[in-house]
């Protein structure tokens, strides 16, 4: 029941249980003056209940309707404000009430403190953002310059297998700090609304072919296979070219990175009513239930201290997410019941209606 009518219920009920007590107290006090006349005390105790009725009744039922026109402008106050807090995210903190006009009461106030809460937050946001995207273009030069001096000093003499350990082994950590960087900077642009995006109509089944030959290359070291499978037609998309490559490289290299000796990747790509549906299965250590609604959550890995040996920056699933829900669509990824581990996109074909940079 909405809040107006239970106020309106509130209110006429007091009013009538007023109005009662009225009447009973009346007729008591006419019956008690008249007890000697007990004829004239009922005539007198009847006529009284009628006027009261007569003019109580339409008195309540105006002061009832008075009570639910005035509740109107403070409940739908309340409601802006309800609907505004809930439209409230990362990636929107505009708050749009009335500004401007006087506060006349804890409502009005009410809304004031929460459109300054959101400006705070607005501001809040804005300079982590702007710390993040500083800070990411800062670190790149620095790691530049130190993988420029570590490959130098590899070119200009052999040194002692030992050391030649250890340089590859910086190497590999200034190429990792270097991919959290770009992820780093990736977000913060993706945040502050600075990714360009170029909607265009793409074979989907040609860029998943393409990013299955790039799994192929990447599991040779770990000896993996790679499966693909692909339904008939070309399976039109509307979208990025670039960003969608980004997002299924994405997904077949955590696929590579978090998968068993002698494993596989499977890739495979058909339709649903409106939609092309993405495939990309591994065995592997799994994901607990438990934790399944944090895979995509920002540098969270399932197992932290198995990760530690596995390259990567912990960006990755978020950053494919994030390319998911702008192209439309959605994106789950869960261990079943027959230890494979299955990441399923599901975007919106060509044509389907279905908004674009969702």
């Amino acid at each position: 029941m909405r809040l107006r009518t239970r106020l309106f219920l509130w209110y006429g009920g007091a009013l009538l249980l007023v109005l009662i007590v009225l009447v009973v107290h009346s007729a008591y006090e006419i019956y008690e003056y008249s007890r000697p006349i007990q004829k004239a005390a009922w005539h007198e105790i009847r006529e009284v209940i009628f006027v009261e009725l007569a003019v109580g009744l339409p008195l309540m039922l105006l002061g009832m309707g008075a009570a639910w026109w005035f509740s109107r402008d403070m409940l739908e106050k309340l409601q802006k404000l309800t609907d505004a807090a809930a439209g409230l995210h990362a990636g929107h903190l505009e708050v749009n009430l009335p500004k401007g006009r006087p506060v006349r009461d804890e409502v009005d106030r009410l809304g004031e403190v929460f459109g300054s809460m959101a400006e705070r937050l607005r501001d809040s946001f804005a300079h982590a953002r702007d710390f993040t995207l500083n800070a990411s273009h800062e670190l790149k030069t620095p790691l530049a310059v130190m993988r420029g001096e570590v490959e130098t000093e590899l070119r200009s003499a052999p040194p002692e297998p030992a050391r030649l350990a250890w340089m590859e082994s910086l190497l590999e950590e200034i190429d990792r700090l270097a991919r959290v960087v770009d992820g780093l900077t990736f977000l913060a642009k993706a945040d502050a609304g600075q990714i360009a995006f170029k909607a265009e109509s793409l074979a989907l089944s040609d860029l998943v072919r393409d990013a299955a030959e790039d799994a192929q290359f990447l599991a040779q070291p770990q000896g993996l296979g790679v499966e693909m499978a692909l339904e008939a037609g070309a399976c039109l998309v509307l979208g990025d070219c670039h960003r969608l490559r980004q997002l299924l490289l994405n997904l077949v290299d955590n696929a590579i990175k978090y998968n068993q000796p002698g494993g596989f990747v499977r890739v495979r790509l058909g339709r649903e009513v409106g939609w092309a549906v993405l495939e990309v299965v591994n065995p592997g250590p799994g994901i607990p239930p438990e934790l399944a609604g944090r895979v995509f959550e920002r540098f969270f890995r399932v197992d932290s201290s198995r990760s530690q040996a596995i390259e990567g920056s912990g960006l990755g699933l978020h950053i494919a997410q994030w390319i998911v829900q702008r192209h439309g669509g959605d994106i789950g990824l869960a261990t079943g019941g027959d230890g494979l581990t299955r990441a399923t996109v599901r975007l919106p074909l060509a044509g389907s209606g279905r908004g674009l940079w969702g």
